[in-house]
């Protein structure tokens, strides 16, 4: 992982680790998980004035996660 990437080890070590599954169950458990974690940080970061660099990390963050659940789980894409 980049500097950039582990900037916020709470919740950018799970999904490190989510991007490496590829087992479809455990990769199911570690989304839901790794979402948990990234809206509650989202919820403390935005109560805050500052954050504004982890805010878009989170977004870029969310957006991985879109992407995982499309192309390894065969969600949809509701864009």
């Amino acid at each position: 992982m980049s500097d950039r990437e582990t900037k916020f080890p709470e919740w950018q070590t799970p999904l490190g680790e989510l991007r490496e599954e590829s087992d479809p169950d455990k990769l199911f458990e570690k989304v839901q998980n790794v979402e948990i974690l990234i809206l509650e940080r989202l919820t403390v970061v935005f109560q805050g004035n500052d954050g504004s660099g982890e805010r878009q990390a989170l977004a870029e963050a969310l957006h991985t996660l879109r992407v995982i659940k499309r192309d390894k789980l065969g969600f949809p894409d509701w864009q």
